[in-house]
């Protein structure tokens, strides 16, 4: 098995703004030393015979940031002298589909800090959040194990309350990346990656309700 990531992997540093800095860093030395550094989300939502749903990415137990944790469908680092765009490899990488980038939809750049929260991990980054719509049934996905733990679908309606705390849990299903095989699966709060003051995940779902008929 690949693993979860390489520490060797080379990012470039930016200013707090998104600026370029000139220097390019190994990933474990960037998250050691607290430098900003550029990524991409991508939220998948669709519509089936059930309604609209969006899918979670569960990432992988071997992760460096955030084992197990409930995060946007692809997430990636923008690799030295990458664009947003090349970071959209990370699309066939994590869940197995090509999307033409014609159809990304961008919502807008988060910056997020995390210090300490993993002992020795201090996790900068500057997102650029996108959508997309696709309504291909949850098992036409293969997503990669060396990355994720699976791919969790999930009623739109629901994780609208779930993400505001308004439940606690709710039912979904997911896509266990090493068997293949789809099954139940009760998201809680607490496996959110993003929850509490933060409010990203509720636009996130207030921007796909906005997109739907």
């Amino acid at each position: 098995m690949q693993p979860a990531q390489d520490p060797n992997e080379y990012f470039d540093v930016v200013t707090e703004d998104g600026q370029p800095t000139g220097v390019a860093k190994r990933r474990a030395d960037v998250h050691r030393d607290g430098d900003w550094h550029r990524a991409v989300h991508v939220w998948f939502y669709g519509i089936d015979d059930n309604g609209a749903f969006l899918l979670l990415n569960q990432r992988g137990r071997n992760k460096d940031t955030w084992p197990l944790a409930l995060d946007a469908t692809v997430g990636g680092h923008l690799g030295a002298g990458e664009t947003v765009e090349d970071a959209f490899r990370e699309v066939h990488e994590e869940v197995g589909v090509n999307i033409d980038p014609e159809r990304f939809d961008y919502l807008f750049r988060r910056s997020r800090s995390s210090e300490n929260l993993i002992p020795g991990v201090i996790d900068r980054e500057l997102q650029d959040v996108y959508l997309v719509r696709d309504d291909r049934p949850l098992a036409a996905y293969a997503p990669n194990f060396a990355e994720l733990e699976g791919l969790v679908q999930v009623p739109v309606d629901a994780a609208d309350h779930l993400f505001r705390g308004e439940i606690e849990s709710c039912m979904g299903r997911v896509l266990n990346a090493e068997t293949g095989e789809v099954s139940r699966h009760e998201l809680t709060t607490q496996q959110l990656l993003v929850r509490g003051q933060d409010l990203y995940f509720i636009e996130v779902i207030d921007a796909i309700k906005q997109r739907l008929p």
